[in-house]
């Protein structure tokens, strides 16, 4: 490509077909109005529709959006997504893996009770769904796949040991994934928000103490807005991003700096 071809063009996603998982609530849900706001139409699949926000966030902005009802952790449901997706859109050029739960507990009452679970939906699931993305994407040459890690994928996990080793765990298949797929014409990264006020921070944001523990080593001296990361997404999900593979784009407001 020459210089002079670039545009902003190239962060359209016009014509893109999107799966979001989680993608109803909380940063999941930003990521499904950033990937309509650049033309992709989105499907999500959940364990329940929302109350028909995210499907009116889509379509206000011109994009279509269809759900399907199943939990992505059960046998064949990462096959069944993507052939949904085949057949009500006609392709998929976009999977952004968001699912995500955090058990918290103490060491010693950390047990297999809450790690399996967490494995299960954080790492397990964003596996599944890759395999049988790929596989459609890898024929047709193109495709990009971003998976949702965190800041603590680089840091220690206390009171969540699974949380640590699941999102140290997408950082690594996501490297694994871009090693192999780049040939094919498809990128696979990662994108690590920091803290952001959403439904799963607000007992943390109330604490005055533990906020400004946080805050304190934030350069920018303020949470995350999930407004934040929509830029981060569509930029990894585009033809602008096509030659970043294997990279986690940690977006923090500084927090890894301190």
């Amino acid at each position: 490509m020459d210089i002079t071809e670039f545009s902003t063009d190239f962060f359209s996603l016009k014509g893109k077909r999107a799966i979001v998982t989680g993608g109803n609530s909380g940063l999941g849900q930003a990521f499904v109005v950033a990937l309509a706001a650049a033309g992709a139409d989105v499907f999500v699949p959940s364990l329940a529709d929302d109350d028909g926000t995210t499907a009116r966030l889509v379509t206000e902005r011109g994009g279509r959006y269809e759900f399907l009802a199943g939990d992505i952790t059960q046998p064949g449901m990462a096959a069944n997504v993507a052939q949904e997706c085949v057949d009500r859109f006609g392709g998929i050029d976009i999977l952004v893996n968001s699912a995500g739960i955090c058990l918290l507990d103490d060491v010693v009452a950390f047990d297999r009770t809450k790690w399996d679970p967490m494995v299960s939906v954080n790492l397990t699931a964003a596996f599944d769904l890759s395999h049988e993305v790929a596989a459609r994407m890898i024929p047709q040459r193109s495709g990009k796949i971003v998976n949702i890690a965190s800041l603590f994928s680089f840091l220690g996990g206390r009171m969540s040991p699974a949380y640590a080793a699941t999102k140290a765990g997408i950082v690594g298949l996501t490297k694994a994934y871009a090693d192999e797929l780049g040939g094919h014409g498809i990128q696979v990264n990662a994108l690590a928000p920091g803290y952001f006020a959403t439904a799963i921070t607000a007992t943390t944001r109330a604490d005055a103490d533990a906020s400004r523990r946080i805050l304190e080593h934030i350069p920018a001296d303020r949470w995350g807005d999930p407004a934040d990361l929509m830029g981060a997404l569509v930029f990894l999900s585009s033809r602008a991003s096509d030659y970043v593979n294997g990279h986690t784009l940690v977006v923090d407001g500084g927090y890894l700096v301190r």
